[in-house]
């Protein structure tokens, strides 16, 4: 869908320049009490990183707090009222890493970095077309496209320093770069080549995180995109085909030889792993329009053991499924509601049985999670 809505928005984009003061618009947060009976596990809480349509500059966070019940919209703009408007335009990425939350801030150029308990702001990172963040040790790994909206250009990886937020190496990868995932001390980078059609990248560049080298390419498919590791250190990595005849799969990658181990025939958008079970959900368009599913597969015989986890026939109130996390804690699973892509969107809550527990109004497009723990 990033790829549609970059196609789209491309000539708009091209003529504007996005950063976080050009949006005057100020919602200081509202909290809805009441969400839930408040929750005492290792989880405070959870993050959700609303992208805002491309354009808009409306990037926001959200908070969900499992010790109150309740959830917080807009929670960055209250949190930190004098210090900017707006996060930026295009929310991408966010994790929390040890005393930091880092949002990765697309089409501004910027990592927002915070205080992960209170989410104020602490200081910023500046990386052109910046998409997605992972870390090891006392740095943080991003990946940019390495340069403007809809070149296609070899991208990179860019290493900071989480103590003091500089940029302290970088190191060229393939075609617009996405998720990366670290296993051990190589980084595993997803090259999709998604500005690249109908030439994609079908790489995944491995770095030594030693020497911070790309030290090979392993060809797995085309447009790849998402990449997480199991509790065994396997890699499942997803590819977005080419939206024609090369349908979207998804492969498992072994990372004691790097070779690919199993291909699976589901066109996974993104998915969520607790222990031995990946929680999916997919959208596809169709001939006949789009089509939803959300299943499980266990991750040590790659069997789908279920083709919904949602049990209770909710999933029918999800529009455009858009993001997901799984609480490793209690078993809940998060589902995030983009809706119409221009308007507020939604956060749905399942217990571990596939029950709906409740659902909130969100920031337009939550797309990206991440759970705050004690």
């Amino acid at each position: 869908m990033k790829n549609i809505q970059i196609l789209l928005a491309f000539l708009f984009i091209l003529s504007i320049h996005s950063c976080r003061e050009d949006y005057d618009y100020i919602n200081y947060g509202a909290t809805v009490s009441g969400v839930q009976e408040p929750e005492n596990i290792n989880i405070k809480g959870l993050y959700v990183l609303n992208e805002g349509n491309m354009g808009s500059n409306k990037a926001s966070i959200d908070f969900f707090d499992y010790s109150t019940g309740g959830f917080t919209k807009n929670y960055y703009n209250a949190q930190n009222p004098t210090v900017v408007n707006s996060l930026g335009d295009v929310g991408n990425d966010i994790k929390v890493y040890k005393d930091k939350l880092y949002a990765v801030i697309n089409l501004s150029n910027f990592v927002e970095v915070m205080d992960a308990k209170t989410a104020k702001h602490i200081g910023e990172i500046k990386i052109p077309n910046c998409r997605y963040i992972n870390f090891h040790g006392n740095y943080a790994y991003i990946t940019s496209y390495g340069g403007a909206v809809g070149v296609s250009q070899p991208g990179y990886v860019v290493k900071v320093d989480v103590n003091t937020l500089q940029i302290v190496g970088q190191v060229d990868v393939g075609k617009q770069p996405d998720e990366l995932e670290v296993v051990g001390d190589k980084l595993y980078v997803a090259n999709s080549g998604g500005y690249s059609y109908p030439d994609y990248d079908n790489t995944i560049s491995v770095i030594d995180l030693n020497t911070f080298t790309e030290i090979k390419k392993i060809p797995v498919a085309i447009n790849l995109s998402k990449i997480k590791k199991d509790d065994t250190g396997k890699l499942w990595v997803t590819s977005r085909g080419n939206f024609g005849n090369i349908p979207a799969k998804t492969y498992v990658l072994n990372p004691q030889n790097d070779q690919v181990v199993k291909e699976i025939n589901l066109p996974i958008s993104d998915f969520s792993i607790i222990e031995n079970r990946l929680y999916y959900f997919s959208y596809e368009y169709t001939s006949s329009g789009t089509s939803s599913g959300y299943g499980i597969i266990n991750t040590d015989t790659f069997a789908q053991t279920s083709s919904n986890f949602i049990t209770d026939g909710t999933q029918s109130q999800i529009v455009i499924p858009y993001g997901i996390a799984a609480n490793p804690e209690n078993g809940d699973i998060f589902i995030g509601d983009a809706k119409d892509y221009t308007s507020s969107g939604e956060l749905f809550c399942y217990n571990k049985f596939g029950k709906l527990k409740w659902k909130v109004q969100t920031g337009d497009i939550p797309g990206h999670l991440t759970f705050l723990y004690k």
